[in-house]
């Protein structure tokens, strides 16, 4: 660093797209008042949340935003989602046509086989494991040095048709995990830019379901943030665009999340229907036809996710019913949710002393989670507890 630094002094180089935005912000000046406008167009790039136009795009677009997070670039890190990127990603990928794989690379370039494809998958597991025990912000820097260091000379390098699209949609997969994590660390405009490029990884690899489960965990973050609309209109459009090919579990979850924007809207009619919908789907469903990575949505998963619906339409005996059948004793991050949606439905029944020991049990599930969507969960808890605050239990509990 202290030689690229001299080179600029010395009039010999120009900091580039990513580290001229640094310099600015460092230094409180725009990229004219330093003499390095060539940068502008670039930095805009970086912060766009379009989706890419084409196979080499999205490698370009995902090599700089992993470089940029790896380096803590700030305009990133703070960025804000896009809500009109989540309806262009709907649209665009029901319209899409058959993509094409990138254009062959020389003959010198790195050759890539089927070897170094599981290799990314085995090593993705790994660090999907981490996040599900420890939160997002645990080893997030951890998936974005592999991505940047070891992923992408492999996604420029030379490879068959077969093996690249499989090259594609591991790196999808990869790409979609530290769109979850950056999400559970609620750096939500870089998570949003995350989920788009694992989609336009997933269009090239041509993997409807995979890309179909990454709009779910758009409509996901929607509903988070409090865009219903969005949400709702993400997890049909996921539903309606593999309406051939997806299995049961798929159009479980998509109801699924359909159901959670929608209880959030207060429709609960809508919700009901969609919940429905959800447990019949997952009542068909045969383990041996599902994706590896949509495994994990069994009936557990769903009956936290009608404790989710049935907490925010302000039906309490049942949120606290499939409440207490959602804790898997597997999945940390999965229990802690789940055990605070159970205590905020507690609340809402009018048991405020019950409520918090049952959230002080979450907090003890959640005592080595590095997630700051935990946290939001909890503050939101205790807002809740505000209209109880003559209530000893909840005085001991703040």
């Amino acid at each position: 660093m202290k030689r690229r630094i001299a080179s600029w002094e010395n009039g010999h180089s120009v900091p580039d797209g990513f580290y001229g935005p640094l310099l600015c912000e460092a230094l409180g000046s725009t990229a004219a008042e330093l003499g390095l406008d060539h940068i502008t167009g670039r930095d805009a790039t970086l912060l766009d949340a379009g989706c890419p136009a084409s196979p080499e795009e999205a490698i370009t677009r995902a090599d700089r935003l992993w470089h940029a997070d790896l380096n803590g670039y700030e305009p990133l890190l703070r960025a804000e989602p896009c809500q009109h990127a989540w309806n262009e990603a709907s649209l665009r990928w029901l319209v899409a046509p058959e993509p094409p794989l990138p254009a062959p690379r020389r003959s010198d370039d790195l050759r890539v086989g089927l070897a170094d494809v599981q290799t990314i998958r085995s090593t993705a597991d790994v660090f999907a494991r981490l996040d599900d025990r420890f939160g997002g912000e645990h080893a997030r820097h951890s998936v974005i040095q592999y991505l940047s260091r070891d992923v992408v000379p492999l996604l420029r390098g030379r490879y068959t048709e077969p093996v690249g699209r499989a090259l594609f949609a591991a790196v999808a997969e990869a790409t979609l995990l530290a769109g979850w994590m950056a999400y559970d660390a609620c750096h939500h405009g870089l998570a949003q830019r995350y989920f788009l490029q694992a989609l336009r990884l997933a269009q090239d690899a041509e993997e409807r379901r995979l890309a179909a489960g990454i709009l779910s965990a758009m409509s996901h973050q929607a509903t988070f943030l409090g865009h219903f609309t969005q949400a709702v209109t993400l997890a049909r459009s996921a539903l309606m665009g593999v309406s051939g090919v997806a299995t049961a579990t798929l159009r479980a979850q998509f109801h699924a999340m359909e159901a959670r924007a929608l209880a959030r809207t207060g429709d609960t009619r809508a919700c009901e229907l969609a919940l429905a919908a959800a447990a019949r789907a997952l009542d068909s469903a045969d383990s041996g036809e599902e994706p590896e990575w949509i495994t994990y949505f069994d009936q557990v998963e769903l009956a936290a996710e009608f404790a989710h619906c049935f907490r925010d339409v302000r039906s309490a005996r049942r949120a606290v019913t499939h409440a207490e059948n959602a804790v898997s004793g597997s999945h940390v991050r999965s229990d802690f949710f789940v055990t605070m949606v159970l205590a905020d439905a507690h609340l809402h029944a009018g048991a405020p002393e019950e409520a918090c020991r049952v959230a002080l049990d979450a907090l003890d599930l959640g005592e080595q989670l590095r997630s700051t969507r935990c946290v939001a969960y909890l503050g939101e808890f205790r807002e809740h507890l505000r209209r109880f605050g003559e209530v000893a239990a909840v005085r001991e509990f703040q």
